[in-house]
């Protein structure tokens, strides 16, 4: 029998200081079987740091052809494709045919993405943004992680001050570029 998506709930104090941004979210988010907690979080948190109007969730793994993230426009024109993760060159090729604007998020050592993609035939490949975010405040938040979470987050400088259950995680969100 087939194990079911897991359903968090966030509710989330957004001050992001960078861009201006002071929300207050709830999001539901499901979790697919295959999904670690790493990637789960990554997708929470990259949600908080591209918060924008049009910004979504997509239906995951039921949409292969889909980026984890979206930001359409009020038209439903898609603005940007945010993948989650060490996507391939041929996902991130299509990606930027399809949108104006590519990011990644990744939870796994950047330098192996980095590494993995170079060279590789990517559409507008040096206006791809890679972001890494710190493992360790991930896997500090994967020991917090609830069915049902509430955290306050603040950006400042691409620096993250998480506090979630009395406890305050910090963590650096680096940008890193290929070599074209």
């Amino acid at each position: 029998m087939a194990r079911s998506a897991t359903v968090y709930n966030f509710d989330i104090e957004l001050a992001d200081t960078d861009r201006g941004v002071y929300e207050s979210l709830a999001l539901r988010v499901a979790q697919h079987p295959s999904e670690t907690e790493e990637y789960l979080l990554t997708r929470v948190l990259a949600y908080c740091l591209e918060y924008t109007e049009g910004v979504a969730f997509s239906r995951g793994l039921a949409e292969p052809d889909e980026p984890a993230l979206a930001v359409r426009d009020l038209t439903g024109a898609l603005r940007a494709w945010i993948e989650i993760g060490v996507p391939d060159a041929a996902r991130l090729h299509r990606a930027s045919k399809a949108a104006p604007r590519v990011a990644v998020y990744t939870h796994r050592d950047p330098a192996q993405l980095v590494r993995s993609l170079v060279g590789e035939r990517i559409h507008r490949a040096e206006a791809l943004e890679l972001y890494a975010m710190d493992r360790a405040l991930i896997a500090e938040l994967v020991g917090h992680l609830e069915r049902r979470m509430a955290f306050t987050l603040s950006i400042t400088d691409r620096h993250l001050f998480l506090t979630v259950g009395g406890d305050t995680l910090t963590g650096q969100v680096e940008r890193h570029t290929l070599a074209v």
